[in-house]
């Protein structure tokens, strides 16, 4: 007998809060979860007058004007969900000013109509992050100035690890029932190592492979309503026998799958099938680059007709330069622009670079016809 959808929430959300603190969640709670969402459409968010995460949410720099229009933004075209990565290092900081403006920033994205998934921990680019002010852009490159979170020396130096605890468990605590936020992604890209070898094993590697399956451990002693995961995006996903071991802790320890993709779109949806034999919801939380095959126009359909959340790297174009493509690291833009923008959705004012584009993820979403874009 099919139960009420009534029935399935009050028992959902029932088992959420029974225990001091949940285990991973069953398939069918997460699908049920997964049952009550609109269709996920979003983009990886950085304000365009920030370089990394540090900037974006240090007291100095926090700009809650520039988030609203930009969010404002995404709106405007029907996007519903935003992926934002913060920095543990503003948690060791001030932790009651950190939690004071994230609370800002979901305010300003809820009145947009838009939830939040946070990053917690970053294995990707700059591995010695430092607080105050960050360095101006490189001339021509391509995110020239993100930052890894905890960064190499605090990753290594084990009596820093109850910091990081203090920070996982700090967070989630201050936001676990908070609707405004879709869920919690506990480290992006974990086997991103130096010099770009995911099979290197390093002191690096080494760490994060012990601290990921605790961070999972650290957030769900909040007891989070909302989910937790972490994405996969190397390696081989249909045979156990193939799995690193990050890619099995993260399926081992993730309510809900993401994964990455920047390719053509019959590599999304050969991903997508890779996961599917594991029956919970999947969410690709990076994809489109234009110029690597990876488009709007390719993917995005595909991701609706599978039922897989679709968020893009970039919204709008600022001083992560990520229009620029991954090549720029060894030959900078300096002389020529790229022949398309490899990220990223629109112009600081607001303008479309693709009008097509935008009309497009309106069309896929059932926004209807275009709607004028907002203005400074």
């Amino acid at each position: 007998m099919k139960r009420p959808a009534i029935f399935s929430v009050l028992l959902f959300a029932l088992t959420l809060t029974s225990s001091a603190q949940r285990p991973r969640w069953s398939e069918q709670q997460a699908n049920d979860w997964y049952a009550h969402q609109s269709w996920l459409v979003g983009a990886n968010y950085i304000p365009s007058n920030a370089i990394n995460e540090l900037e974006m949410f240090q007291a100095d720099t926090f700009d809650p004007v520039i988030n609203d229009r930009e969010l404002g933004y995404a709106e405007s075209i029907g996007m519903n969900v935003m992926r934002v990565f913060l920095q543990d290092q503003l948690w060791q900081q001030d932790p009651d000013g950190f939690k004071r403006r994230l609370d800002t920033f979901l305010a300003i994205a809820a009145k947009h109509h838009i939830r939040i998934l946070f990053v917690l921990f970053d294995s990707c680019w700059e591995d010695n992050p430092h607080l105050g002010p960050q360095h101006p852009p490189i001339p021509g490159v391509h995110n020239s100035g993100w930052v890894q979170s905890p960064g190499k020396q605090r990753l290594l130096d084990l009596s820093v690890e109850p910091q990081l605890k203090a920070y996982t468990v700090g967070v989630v605590s201050a936001f676990a029932n908070d609707a405004r936020i879709l869920g919690w992604d506990v480290w992006n890209e974990p086997e991103n190592p130096p010099g770009g070898n995911p099979d290197a094993v390093t002191p690096t590697a080494r760490r994060v492979q012990q601290l990921l399956p605790l961070v999972f451990t650290w957030a769900r002693s909040a007891n989070p309503s909302q989910p937790l995961t972490s994405g996969l995006f190397t390696g081989d996903w249909s045979d156990p026998a193939k799995e690193s071991p990050i890619t099995k802790i993260q399926l081992a320890e993730s309510d809900i799958l993401t994964f990455h993709n920047y390719s053509w779109p019959e590599s999304f949806a050969a991903r997508v099938h890779e996961l599917e034999p594991n029956h919970r919801p999947i969410l690709c939380t990076e994809y489109m680059a234009r110029s690597a095959g990876s488009t709007f126009d390719g993917t995005l359909p595909i991701a609706k007709r599978l039922h897989v959340a679709a968020i893009n790297w970039g919204l709008v174009d600022g001083k992560t330069q990520t229009r620029y493509p991954w090549d720029s690291w060894q030959r900078p833009y300096t002389l020529a622009q790229p022949t398309v923008w490899f990220h990223d959705v629109f112009h600081p004012d607001g303008t479309p670079y693709r009008q097509a584009e935008v009309d497009l993820i309106r069309q896929l979403i059932g926004r209807g016809t275009p709607q004028p874009q907002p203005s400074n």
